[in-house]
């Protein structure tokens, strides 16, 4: 099993920066149907309605759990570029800079918008 960090410049200990641990965590843990964990800023994660519907439902997580959400039909090729996108989302969404274009893979694409779909992102 391994673990992505999705923001450039941070390592696997990411407790200097909030960690996942608690309804206030920085940040959130998705976990791919093959086992790959993605750390993502909660900020981002919430983008998605259907992350968001997870992480705000009432009684969902108690100060002592991981923010984890498990995605057993999403593989990790998909889930990394679901939390690139996120950042992306996250870096342009009302910015005055040129927004560039976000490439996709042809081979992932229809994956890639089954997910989307799902996670309604």
């Amino acid at each position: 099993m391994s673990v992505d960090m999705v923001e450039d410049g941070q390592d696997e200990d990411n407790s200097g920066y909030g960690g996942c641990e608690g309804p206030d965590a920085m940040y959130v843990k998705l976990i791919s149907s093959d086992g790959h964990e993605f750390i993502v800023k909660r900020e981002h994660a919430l983008m998605s309605g259907t992350i968001k519907a997870m992480l705000s439902g009432p009684g969902q997580f108690s100060e002592n759990e991981t923010n984890e959400i498990h995605f057993r039909e999403i593989p990790s090729h998909v889930l990394q570029k679901v939390c690139m996108y996120f950042t992306y989302k996250a870096r342009y969404t009302n910015s005055s800079t040129e927004i560039p274009e976000f490439p996709i893979p042809p081979q992932i694409a229809l994956e890639l918008l089954m997910a989307a779909n799902f996670l309604d992102c």
